[in-house]
Parts: C-alpha cells; structure tokens; sequence
C-alpha cells in the first residue's frame, strides 16, 4: 500500500468514527464504506498511458520500478526515481543506480539476467532501446511492462517529447516534463535559426581507430539533425550500420568539403588500452586537413557520454551546442 493510501484510509476511517460514533472502519456498513472508498482511492492512483504497444493502466508513482533503456535514465535520476533494478554496466553514469547495492543487476543486453528481473518483483518495467528485443519476454515474466523507445520511422523529435511527456504522467512530474519539452523545443529553434540554410555538413562517428559515416537522417545519433534543422548533407549515401556507422573513405569527405563536421566519439566512455579519441583521428587524418570544416573548426564534437545518455536532455545539450557553434561562425 502506497503513502497515499495511508493516508486515505486514515481519513476515511476517521471520517466514519465522527458520523457513527463507533470504533472507525468497525461493522459491516463500515467495511463496506472503506472497501469502496480505498477502491476510489486505487483508481485515483493509477494512469491511462499509450507505449510503442497500446495503452495500458499504470500506477502513479510505482514503489518498484525497474529501468532497462537509458534514453529514460538521466529523467528517472533528475526525479529521484528510486529503481529495483536496472542494467548497471548500461547505467554507468548514474551512480544512483550503477553503485546501488539496492539496486538488482539485469546484466546487458546482450545478455540480460532475467531472473533478476523476477526477483526485483517490479510494479513497473519500463523498456525500450537496447533492451527493446526483449519486450514479450518481459510480459510473459511480469505483465506490467512498457516501453517508450524511439521508434524507427517516426519524428525523432516528436519521440522524445513523447517519451517525456508519459514519464511525466507515470511519476506525477508533468510540470517538469513540460519544462523539459519545452527547453528542447528552444534549443532546436535555436539551432534552425542560426544555421544559415547553405554550408553543407558531413556526420561522423567515430570508433575503434576508424572514421565512419552516420548518414543524414538515420545515422547514429547525428543523422537526426539533418531532418530537425534542414542541414545540407555534404555527402548522400544511403546508411547500411544505422547504429555503429559506415565505413567511409576520408577521401571521399575530402572531395565533398563539407563546411562542417559533427562527430560523436563512440568509444570516448570506454576507456580502451588502444582507445583514439575523434579529435586526434581527424587530426591525423592528412586527406582531412583542407577540408573547410577543418581548416576552419567547424566540428562539433558531441558529449564523450552522448553514446550511452541519448535522451531529451542530451539532445538538448547538443541542438544548443549547435546553435553556438553556427551564431559564432557567422
């Protein structure tokens, strides 16, 4: 039983004891009041949401709640969420979570420990991105599932603040989920208006030693702003690695000279013995050196965290980034 209805119970027993005069809650009548009342209560405390799935009754506020995507993570933290269980090794930037000895271990998603999912005996899962494969797995273990992950095909945008806005229901923070809606809003406002509609960009990502290409609209992470703000792609090729990036070669973006460069480091979290950071790769890349992005420093680097935070306030971070970066140049 919730606080909440604690603290309704107390009232409806008290109420009954001031109007009978008699021992609160006691007697059939008195039963048959407070099932009724703590019935409303219940219905009071849960909340209609629609995920990737349909639309399913959630409560307001779950006490045990188990998170598997980490586009949520960084919000559950800012809301002081308290988790049962969740992926560490994926959480690794929330100590809260990762560092938690109350908090149960799911494994990875490659290897996902489901019996701890059981264990955590959760009110709600909330799934999605990496862990989204698992999704009917997950309902046959516990039915009180969602999941909120962008999906593939839909305005990426759009997604977030959807994402946003059910968080917001669920844990009865829809003044926060507003605020956070609408500082994203801004930031890509920013970012379109400062972007002068001619340079042409190129994204990168990086990893493993290697420069790779995240094409315009579906490549890791920076293909999205390219549809978000109406950025003119330097090269056009179709992606085949929507999620680690295509090989490319540097000559090729030399030929295109695109006046800039957005880059996401894939291993910069990783910290690999052989580990080379984006900015060295394409400063020692010599059939880079004059292309104008680099001649000029015109490359946005994203967050060496943005592999694993990838939520509205990321994006915010990097639309504002951008924003920076395009009014300073011009």
């Amino acid at each position: 039983m919730t606080v909440t209805h604690r603290r309704w119970s107390g009232a409806i027993c008290a109420a009954a004891a001031a109007t009978l005069l008699v021992s609160a809650c006691s007697g059939a009548a008195g039963d048959t009041q407070a099932d009724a009342e703590e019935q409303g209560s219940a219905d009071a405390d849960t909340v209609t949401i629609t995920d990737n799935h349909g639309t399913h009754e959630v409560p307001v506020n779950p006490e045990r709640v188990v998170a598997l995507d980490n586009l949520t993570a960084q919000t559950l933290a800012d809301w002081d969420v308290d988790l049962v269980a969740a992926p560490q090794q994926l959480f690794r930037l929330w100590p809260e979570y990762a560092e938690n000895p109350d908090v149960l271990d799911v494994g990875s998603h490659r290897e996902p420990d489901l019996e701890q999912i059981v264990a955590a005996d959760a009110d709600l899962i909330i799934t999605g991105g990496r862990f989204g494969a698992y999704y009917e797995e997950l309902r046959e273990l516990n039915p009180n599932v969602i999941d909120l992950s962008v999906r593939e095909g839909e305005d990426h945008s759009e997604e977030l603040k959807r994402q946003t806005e059910v968080l917001g229901q669920i844990f009865d923070r829809t003044d926060e989920a507003e605020e956070l809606i609408a500082e994203f809003d801004q930031a890509v406002t920013d970012a379109a208006q400062a972007y002068n509609g001619e340079d042409t960009v190129v994204g990168l990502l990086t990893s493993g030693g290697q420069i790779l290409y995240a094409a315009p609209g579906d490549g890791r992470s920076v293909g999205v702003l390219f549809p978000a703000l109406g950025l003119k792609p330097g090269v056009e090729v179709e992606a085949e690695d929507t999620s680690h990036g295509d090989d490319i070669s540097v000559e090729l973006i030399a030929d295109a000279n695109p006046d800039w460069l957005v880059v996401l480091d894939r291993d910069a979290l990783f910290d690999e013995d052989d580990y080379v950071s984006a900015r060295e790769l394409i400063a020692d890349s010599e059939a880079l050196q004059h292309v104008t992005a680099v001649e000029e420093d015109h490359i946005i680097y994203l967050s060496g965290n943005f592999y694993l935070t990838e939520g509205i306030q990321a994006y915010t971070e990097l639309y504002n980034d951008v924003a920076e970066a395009f009014t300073a140049a011009n």
